[in-house]
C-alpha cells in the first residue's frame, strides 16, 4: 500500500501541473489590451475563428506563453541537475552565475556581430561555457559541494554582471535600452521562430537525461552510495553538469537571465512529490508552471508592465528567506 502510494503521489502532481500550466496558458491568450473570451479562443483552436483573433491568440501571444514553458522547463532541469550533482540546494545556475556568464556573452555578441538569432545563441554559450568553466577551475580540489564552490559562483557572477554594466555603458542607446530590458529576464521579445528552435535544443538536451537517470538517483543519495552501486560518478557528473549550463545558456537566448526559477523549482518539486532526490519531470513542469504565472503578474497584475524576472526574483527571494529560515531551525535543533 505505501508502495502504490508513493507512485500515485507523483502522478497526480505531475498532472495537477499539466493542468495549472494549460489553465496559466489559456488566461495568457485570453488577456491583454485585446480581450479574447473563452469560446472564441475554442474558435481559435479549432480554426475557426476570425482572421484577427487567430492573429492576436497565435502571432502575438502563443510564442510568449510558450517561450514560458519551454524556458521554464529548461531553467527548473538545469537546477535540478545542478543540486542533485553537487548535493547542495544553493548550487543553482543563476546563483553561479552561469545565467550572467551567458548574459554577458550575448552582450558582446550583440556588440560584435549584431541581434541575429545565431549569433546570440552562440554568445550565450561561450559565456556560459566560459563562466562554468572559469568557477570549475578556481574551485578545483574542494569538490562540487562545498562552500567554496558557490562562493566562487557567486563572485564571478558579480564580476560578469559589472562586465555586462561596463559593457552597456559603450554601446548606442537603443541597444543599451533592448539590452537592459532583456537583462532583467524578459518575454516580451518571443518570437515564434526563437522559442521554436530553443525547444528543440532543450528537447535533444532533456533527451540525453534518461539515460542518467538511475546513476543520478544514486548520486543524490551521495557519493559513498553511487560508488557502490556502479555508478562512474566523474562521467555523469560531467555530463549532467553540461547539460545543464547548455540548458542555461539557451534559455538565455530567448529571455535573458531570469533568475530565481533554477534554485526554487527543484526543492519545490520534490517536497511535492516526497522523493529523497530530485524529481526532474516535476521540476520541468513546476518551473514552467512558475515562469508562466509569473509572467502573468508580470503582464497585467500590476498597473505597469514589468520584466518577467522582476517577479522571479521576489517568488524566489521569499523562498530563499524560507530556506534560509527553515535550515537555521534545523541547525539550532540538531545542536
Amino acid at each position: 500500500m505505501h508502495h502504490a502510494r508513493r507512485r500515485i503521489r507523483p502522478a497526480t502532481v505531475n498532472l495537477t501541473l499539466i493542468a495549472v500550466i494549460a489553465v496559466l496558458a489559456a488566461i495568457g491568450a485570453m488577456s491583454g489590451d485585446f480581450p479574447i473570451p473563452f469560446p472564441d479562443l475554442m474558435k481559435v483552436i479549432s480554426g475557426t475563428a476570425n482572421d484577427l483573433t487567430t492573429t492576436v491568440v497565435l502571432e502575438w501571444r502563443l510564442p510568449r506563453i510558450a517561450a514560458a514553458i519551454v524556458v521554464g522547463a529548461a531553467l527548473g532541469v538545469a537546477g535540478g541537475l545542478f543540486q542533485t550533482v553537487t548535493h547542495n540546494p544553493l548550487a543553482s545556475p543563476d546563483v553561479l552565475g552561469l545565467s550572467n556568464g551567458a548574459f554577458v556573452g550575448m552582450l558582446v555578441s550583440l556588440v560584435v556581430a549584431g541581434s541575429s538569432v545565431e549569433s546570440r545563441t552562440i554568445g550565450a554559450l561561450v559565456g556560459g561555457l566560459a563562466t562554468a568553466l572559469l568557477i570549475f577551475a578556481f574551485s578545483r580540489g574542494v569538490g562540487f559541494g562545498g562552500f567554496r564552490f558557490i562562493i566562487v559562483g557567486v563572485a564571478i557572477s558579480s564580476m560578469a554582471a559589472a562586465f555586462g554594466t561596463w559593457l552597456l555603458l559603450q554601446v548606442d542607446l537603443d541597444t543599451a535600452l533592448f539590452a537592459s530590458a532583456w537583462g532583467a529576464g524578459t518575454l516580451a521579445g518571443a518570437t515564434a521562430g526563437g522559442v521554436a528552435a530553443a525547444a528543440v535544443l532543450i528537447g535533444l538536451l532533456l533527451a540525453v537525461i534518461p539515460l542518467h537517470v538511475r546513476a543520478l538517483h544514486q548520486l543524490g543519495l551521495g557519493d559513498d552510495v553511487a560508488i557502490v552501486t556502479g555508478v562512474r560518478i566523474s562521467v555523469t557528473r560531467i555530463t549532467m553538469l553540461a547539460v545543464g549550463v547548455v540548458l542555461v545558456c539557451v534559455a538565455t537566448t530567448v529571455a535573458g537571465p531570469v533568475a530565481f526559477v533554477a534554485l526554487a523549482a527543484p526543492q519545490i518539486a520534490k517536497r511535492l512529490v516526497g522523493t529523497p532526490h530530485i524529481p526532474l519531470l516535476t521540476t520541468a513542469l513546476f518551473g514552467s508552471a512558475m515562469l508562466s504565472g509569473s509572467d502573468l503578474i508580470a503582464q497585467h497584475a500590476l498597473p505597469v508592465t514589468l520584466p518577467v524576472g522582476v517577479v522571479t526574483v521576489v517568488v524566489g527571494g521569499c523562498y530563499l528567506v524560507w530556506f534560509l529560515v527553515r535550515e537555521a531551525r534545523a541547525g539550532r535543533r540538531a545542536g
